[in-house]
């Protein structure tokens, strides 16, 4: 009984604590470039770099996953493989060919971004 309570307790403080020291590193950071003269504009950045490219990296693995699933059931369902090497294999593979794909794109943007 005491570990329904205690668990989600320590999660919580958990989860919170590391935000936390996050914030307060963070913040502590900033006043010691603040204090040396840094001007606070690098703190507001108005292009993040790399995010385009973690987001659609992201995407596409969990699109090759969802193929994956989908791919698996059908071979579950129409072959006589067990369903458990049939789904397994098939989210591996995709999920493992759609980060194959990412990289290529991320080179070729990488390729595009150094002749500009």
């Amino acid at each position: 009984m005491a570990q329904d309570i205690i668990v989600p307790i320590v999660v919580f403080a958990t989860i919170f604590g590391i935000f936390y020291v996050w914030i307060i590193t963070r913040n502590k950071e900033r006043m010691a470039l603040i204090e040396k003269g840094a001007d606070a504009s690098i703190f507001f950045s108005k292009k993040l770099p790399g995010r385009g490219r973690t987001v659609l990296g992201l995407g596409m693995f969990l699109l090759g996953i969802s193929i994956g699933i989908f791919i698996g059931a059908v071979l579950a369902n129409t072959t006589v493989l067990p369903e458990g090497v049939a789904y397994s294999s098939m989210i591996i593979f995709f999920g493992g060919l759609s980060l194959v794909v990412f990289y290529l794109i991320d080179k070729k943007l990488s390729v595009k971004e150094k002749e500009e």
